[in-house]
């Protein structure tokens, strides 16, 4: 530790630990301060290559001009529980059977227990033309730190003219974040008197504007609120910056498609998203590319000694920081009872948590688990727009963040248990 208290990146010199956790962000800090926090006697060794740690629930709102982007941001080493070794390398690939992964430095890394919480991969370049004009012509992304500012300038300056949403195949973090972006983003053009000047369309994927039907009339008033156009089945392919135009692949009800152009003068991109390619590649991984894991216990299908929470995990869950909130616990309880030869005592109920922030000052709160059982948590209806939610979102959830979820103090986040669902 350095002189203030902070984690400092080791030197290649460790060779094994207790356990070790791949991925710094949301699921892996918080398992880890999790772990401490129940037996600190044991050697935890975190390896995550990024310097900053960041709040992205954030994101939606700084795009919006109701939050501070650098608030979403502190060093690393400031959010590394404290007893808890920190390696700034990237994990270049698994062996499982040998109980090691291996480093960008070139060394091996031995464990008795892996976790596995990489996140996710954004996929920018797999639309044609998109990484060249990302921040300027009018093209952003709240997905990116350095791109929810120029999200919130776009919106703030916009006169008028076509404003293009896009949301790519499922899963991706946050699911409700594209159509987040949207909503606040017209609603600020509707309360600047711009409404019947702005054309709005949401370009996604998906047959359904949301996995939970509960959810969906509520988003559905504001979609007619804002004279929204909705393109289901639609596919962004490409984008030309420099004439601001956008290439969209629809596909008809028979799975026949066609391209279409269509020009903009602000596209908000949600680009395609996957596990990482270096789990992808390895034995850890189902035919799909996901960590694989039982969605209740959140162990490995086929290595007993690795378990997996967040992201990149196959578990059909939201991906969402709640959802990893929650899986911190039952990660940790059963890795400790593994590790001590006791049967595994917590079940993931597949909660997850989307704030969908429908105007400024309103959010639907959408809490459900697994096949869209409706888990509200506090005695509001969340299937309405309400403005608890929005104070709960801007206000208290990132200090929830900072200062009780990555630091192990585990908040309204009890797991079921076998037997009492």
């Amino acid at each position: 530790m350095s002189s203030d208290g902070s984690a400092t990146p080791t030197p290649t010199t460790q060779s094994s630990a207790d356990i070790v956790i791949m991925g710094a962000g949301a699921a892996g800090i918080s398992v880890a301060a999790s772990l401490r926090r129940r037996r600190p006697s044991l050697s935890i060794t975190i390896v995550d290559p990024a310097d900053t740690h960041y709040y992205q629930p954030a994101w939606t709102l700084v795009g919006a001009g109701e939050f501070d982007a650098a608030r979403t941001a502190r060093p690393m080493a400031s959010v590394i529980p404290q007893g808890v070794t920190w390696i700034q390398a990237a994990v270049t690939a698994f062996a499982p059977e040998h109980q090691q992964i291996l480093l960008s430095d070139g060394r091996r890394l031995g464990y008795r227990y892996l976790i596995v919480a990489p996140g996710l991969q954004l996929n920018w370049e797999a639309i044609d033309g998109l990484t060249d004009t990302l921040g300027r012509n009018g093209v952003t992304s709240n997905y990116r730190f350095d791109l929810a500012p120029y999200t919130w300038s776009l919106v703030r300056d916009f006169k008028g003219g076509n404003a293009l949403f896009t949301q790519p195949p499922m899963p991706i973090k946050c699911a409700g974040a594209p159509q987040k972006a949207m909503y606040l983003s017209a609603h600020t053009w509707r309360r600047n008197g711009l409404q019947d000047k702005a054309k709005i369309e949401f370009h996604l994927v998906a047959p359904a504007l949301f996995g939970v039907k509960d959810y969906i009339p509520a988003l559905m008033e504001y979609v007619k609120r804002y004279e929204i156009s909705l393109n289901h089945l639609s596919h962004l392919r490409a984008v030309d910056g420099e004439r601001r135009v956008a290439r969209f692949e629809i596909f008809d009800a028979d799975g026949q498609s066609q391209f279409v152009d269509k020009p903009f003068d602000l596209l908000h991109v949600v680009p395609p998203q996957s596990a990482p390619d270096v789990l992808r590649a390895s034995p850890l991984a189902d035919a799909a590319g996901w960590c694989e894991v039982d969605p209740a216990t959140l162990r490995h299908a086929r290595f007993a000694n690795v378990f997996g929470l967040g992201d990149a995990i196959s578990a059909p869950n939201a991906k969402t920081a709640a959802a990893a909130r929650k899986q911190a616990v039952v990660v940790a309880e059963n890795l400790l009872a593994a590790m001590d030869g006791r049967p595994l005592p917590l079940h993931y109920d597949g909660y997850g948590a989307c704030p969908l922030t429908v105007e400024h000052g309103k959010i639907v709160l959408a809490e459900f688990g697994y096949g869209g059982k409706l888990m509200p948590t506090f005695p509001i209806d969340g299937t309405q727009a309400n403005r608890f939610a929005w104070m709960l979102k801007k206000y208290v959830l990132p200090k929830v963040y900072w200062n009780v979820m990555l630091r192990g103090r585990e908040w309204l986040a009890k797991p079921s248990r076998p037997g009492h669902r």
